[in-house]
């Protein structure tokens, strides 16, 4: 777990370290979690953080590093197994959601990082995360209106974001209602709602 920090090498302290940063913003506020709180779950001193990551900026830079790439990471398995644009907008939308429910931190810390007022390093990382999903989430959505499946008459930007912040939604709700799976309930009927809304229907 999170809190065994000691005697591992570096590359897997580091790993720890953003395990339990992503543990701590589970908990709370993750603009209120120190270094010194950070040190404390793993039963280490600041100074042994502090050798693997030499700024607190520094461990939250790592912490979106690792919340973009294996969110995309994960987006971009469940799209390619789809048999269509269309499903893969479903598959994306579901594994988002998954990934939310098992790390029910990293909301916590992108929004917290895109709410920031100052540039920072995680920042930068956080906007670059939604650019990138929300361009992969474009494709799909041009992809199905070739292949007839979604409506040409819907803007694949406005698609994308609409995706993007009905998953933020549920995200939120699922935040205040201190219900991590909450989300997995709800994630179905949102995203049918969604569907909805870019299909192309088929006359009889």
């Amino acid at each position: 777990m999170a809190n065994n920090g000691k005697h591992l090498p570096a590359e897997e302290r580091r790993a720890v370290i953003v395990e339990t940063v992503l543990s701590l913003s589970a908990e709370g506020n993750p603009s209120e979690i120190t270094t010194a709180a950070i040190a404390e779950r793993m039963n280490l001193t600041q100074g042994a953080l502090f050798r693997h990551f030499p700024s607190k900026d520094a461990v939250w830079s790592a912490v979106m590093e690792w919340v973009a790439e294996r969110l995309l990471s994960l987006v971009e398995r469940s799209v390619k197994k789809a048999a269509s644009p269309l499903s893969g907008l479903e598959a994306a939308f579901l594994a988002n959601v998954h990934f939310v429910a098992e790390h029910p931190g990293a909301p916590r810390i992108l929004f917290s990082e895109l709410q920031r007022t100052g540039g920072s390093p995680a920042r930068d990382i956080a906007r670059s995360l939604m650019k990138r999903y929300a361009e992969r989430l474009c494709l799909l959505v041009e992809e199905g209106k070739q292949r007839g499946e979604i409506r040409r008459d819907v803007p694949s930007e406005a698609a994308a974001l609409l995706f993007i912040g009905v998953v933020q939604g549920l995200a939120l709700q699922s935040l205040l209602a201190g219900d991590a799976k909450n989300i997995l309930r709800e994630a179905p009927g949102a995203f049918e709602i969604f569907r909805r809304g870019i299909e192309e229907v088929k006359c009889p």
